[in-house]
């Protein structure tokens, strides 16, 4: 049974178009479920801008539906992929909203420190999301959610969650090595890994003041020698210095 989406039986009008070529201006006829097409004047070979390749973020059977998928979509996929996992999270969690908010807002400053280096987004993004994906387990287990029980509980869950929902094996590798990995990185670690470390920081640390305030220069200081990114200090002083 074919996909809904690209069974000819559930088209309606308008599932045929034409697009103009990028690169010569002629129209190209597309059928809604072409990935790519080329151009017969110029020879020009594009990506379909009117196809939703959503549901290739999640699923198992993307590669044969759409056929080898084009460099555009595959990053276009892996970003995909991110809100997914956010969606899973939730799920996870359920009514511990505290953890949810915490983790949206490691979340939130991991994609702004991210922007400033050189790390790959979605390992950075799947991380920040399944970095205490474990609680539950460690709680039901071990009766509390310490550091090293969340370290030790959390890579099986990522695991589970990043295979069911397509993820390729270098991703689920990179983002597992991130979530079991305990205490402060080395400066020399991974660019992803020590996002995360500054973005886990952050977040922790902005909800530590509220009730425990830290006087700014001591703060400053903090920030100076327990960060591992310029864009990481630079997003913690925008934060946490009033």
């Amino acid at each position: 049974m074919k996909c809904p989406g690209q069974d000819t039986l559930y088209w309606k009008p308008g599932a045929i178009y034409e697009v103009n070529c990028p690169k010569c201006d002629r129209p190209v006829e597309f059928f809604k479920d072409d990935t790519t097409r080329k151009c017969g004047h110029c020879g020009h070979r594009f990506v379909n801008p009117n196809m939703d390749f959503g549901c290739a973020a999640y699923c198992p059977y993307a590669e044969q539906c759409l056929g080898t998928l084009p460099e555009e979509v595959r990053s276009q996929k892996e970003d995909l992929l991110k809100d997914r996992v956010a969606v899973e999270m939730k799920h996870a969690f359920k009514r511990d909203f505290k953890r949810i908010a915490l983790t949206m807002r490691r979340a939130r400053y991991a994609e702004r420190i991210a922007g400033d280096a050189r790390a790959a987004l979605p390992v950075v993004l799947c991380a920040a999301y399944l970095r205490d994906i474990g609680a539950p387990q460690a709680l039901e287990k071990y009766g509390d959610v310490a550091d090293d029980h969340l370290r030790q509980e959390s890579p099986a869950v990522a695991r589970e969650i990043l295979t069911a929902l397509g993820a390729g094996p270098p991703l689920i590798e990179a983002v597992c090595a991130i979530v079991g990995r305990n205490g402060a990185p080395p400066a020399d670690a991974p660019p992803e890994l020590r996002i995360i470390n500054d973005a886990d920081w952050v977040a922790a640390m902005e909800d530590r003041l509220k009730s425990q305030p830290v006087d700014n220069d001591q703060l400053a200081g903090r920030i100076e020698t327990e960060l591992l990114t310029a864009a990481g200090k630079a997003e913690a002083r925008a934060v946490l210095i009033k």
